[in-house]
């Protein structure tokens, strides 16, 4: 379970609860924010406008997706990069064929393939090309997702803007009572609140939380095309280990020494 995703919005919403009874004067005051015709407007004209934008495939997926933000990103670059010298060490010794061996204790699909494509004697250009065509696709996979999130943000305050011209249009229309404009004019505008919230508090932490796990899959799997291309090459194994080390963050570069030194002195 990814906390900072769950604490995120949890406490979004309890400020926001907070505020609402601490201007309000009460708990009672929650119930100044709740109107159905309102929410009907704002969250179904919404979510069905982006319906209307993709197919039902893609709408039914992208609804789903919010439960991959709860989700941590399973890499550990660090410790990718190990595997990598190691099994560099490995073609180095016994040649890329002992790599078919290696590969059957690896979880990863995609350094599997990777390493199955050199053990079969596939052209390097080749399995850069195969490799990076399923990154691509992957990539594309995710965009989709994160792409319906950002639509949803759009259609919210797009939607909540509507539900309070139509309660204005209302308002206006029945004048005759002063005393009724205030109350009237709060509805109107609880649309654009809803819209705000359906935007700022769900949809668009969603769509940046799966952009930024799609980005550090991606990170990953470059990694591994650059390592397993070196691999093919025959290049050193310290040169492919600075090579990939390139790649991290200067205070990951310490953990990610000390555990290929712990697998040369093993």
């Amino acid at each position: 379970m990814d906390l900072a995703s769950l604490l995120g919005l949890l406490i979004c919403i309890v400020l926001v609860v907070f505020g609402m009874i601490n201007s309000a004067g009460g708990i009672a005051g929650i119930f100044y924010f709740l109107d159905a015709a309102s929410a009907l407007i704002t969250f179904g004209g919404a979510i069905f406008a982006t319906m209307a934008s993709c197919s039902m495939t893609n709408f039914i997926g992208g609804l789903k997706s919010i439960t991959l933000i709860f989700k941590p990103v399973n890499v550990n670059i660090p410790e990718m990069i190990t595997k990598i010298i190691e099994l560099s060490n490995i073609a180095r010794k016994e040649g890329l064929l002992s790599l078919e061996e290696a590969a059957g204790n690896l979880d990863d699909d995609f350094m599997k393939k990777g390493i199955m494509l050199i053990v079969d004697g596939t052209d390097p250009e080749l399995v850069r090309g195969i490799l990076e065509t399923e990154l691509n696709s992957i990539d594309e996979r995710h965009k989709t997702k994160s792409g319906f999130w950002d639509t949803l943000a759009a259609m919210g305050p797009a939607w909540g803007m509507i539900g309070t011209l139509v309660g204005l249009v209302c308002m206006l229309q029945n004048m005759s009572d002063v005393s009724t404009l205030g109350p009237k004019m709060g509805v109107a505008l609880i649309t654009t609140f809803y819209g705000s919230v359906l935007a700022n508090w769900i949809c668009t932490p969603c769509s940046n939380k799966l952009q930024y796990n799609n980005s550090v899959e991606i990170s990953a799997k470059e990694i591994m095309i650059e390592g397993l291309l070196s691999i093919q090459a025959g290049e050193n194994p310290r040169v492919i280990e600075e090579k990939l080390k390139s790649f991290l963050a200067p205070n990951e570069r310490t953990g990610s020494e000390e555990a290929a030194g712990g697998e040369a002195n093993g």
